[in-house]
């Protein structure tokens, strides 16, 4: 049961028919894993904590830099130098005392990344590699757990579930394939990206995550697992798509 208390503060929110009392129970029950505290994990981190997730394990091994603060929205100048996950616990400790909070300032591998992920109600990642990610999709279907995916990139962002742990859906791998085990890809660094591409990408993500949270108890729940939206901020635009299982994906493929 919610206090009174937090009921008060989620009231506008508990008041949606598609989400309703049940949906907020649900939510303040949830942990939720966030793998990378940038441009992306900034603004989910901040929707999701006003959602009322009630558990939230932060997952980032960077220090807060100058240039950061174009995109990334929790921090500020006194926080440069500081680590960014334990700058993003005193964010939520300021903005809701109540949600317990896990730190981890880790840098996620495929050889650690299963024991920083275990007993996740749902990751999400916004990291800016694709080694990282596929450690973490690899350990999400290895722990049967739903992986929510973001990017972005000057003018694009692109978000997604998935749930390859299932026999009929697909994993992450499934829609990148295997080339990418590495980390020479480009990031935002290399490219460039517009600081609010990254606060539209991260808020959508946040939405999509409250979908999939309540898949089976409240009418928002609907976790639209391998579809793909890609978010197109010059032409102000989304388009989406859909991936299918590869069956010969070495992160979820079916055996034989």
């Amino acid at each position: 049961m919610l206090s009174d208390a937090r009921l008060d503060r989620f009231a506008r929110q508990i008041i949606i028919p598609e989400i309703g009392g049940a949906g907020q129970v649900a939510l303040d029950g949830t942990q939720v894993t966030l793998v990378g505290l940038g441009g992306i994990g900034s603004p989910v981190l901040q929707y999701l904590a006003a959602a009322g997730i009630g558990q939230l394990r932060l997952i980032d091994d960077g220090d807060v830099e100058l240039s950061n603060l174009q995109r990334q929205t929790i921090y500020t100048q006194r926080d440069i130098g500081h680590a960014k996950a334990v700058a993003a616990r005193r964010w939520l400790a300021n903005f809701d005392s109540e949600i317990t909070v896990d730190v981890r300032d880790d840098r996620i591998t495929a050889g650690n990344a299963a024991a920083l992920l275990e007993g996740s109600g749902l990751v999400l990642d916004g990291t800016d590699n694709f080694a990282t990610r596929l450690a973490v999709s690899d350990s999400c279907v290895a722990l049967g757990i739903p992986l929510l995916s973001a990017a972005v990139g000057r003018f694009q962002g692109q978000v997604a579930a998935f749930a390859g742990h299932l026999p009929d859906q697909p994993c992450y791998r499934c829609f990148v394939g295997d080339a990418f085990d590495n980390d020479d890809c480009d990031t935002c660094a290399d490219d460039g990206m517009l600081g609010a591409m990254a606060g539209w990408a991260g808020s959508f993500a946040a939405m999509r995550a409250v979908s999939v949270l309540l898949d089976g108890v409240a009418a928002i729940g609907d976790p639209a697992f391998g579809k793909v939206h890609m978010m197109d901020g010059l032409k102000a635009e989304m388009r989406s798509f859909r991936v299918v299982k590869d069956p010969a994906c070495k992160g979820c493929g079916l055996p034989g």
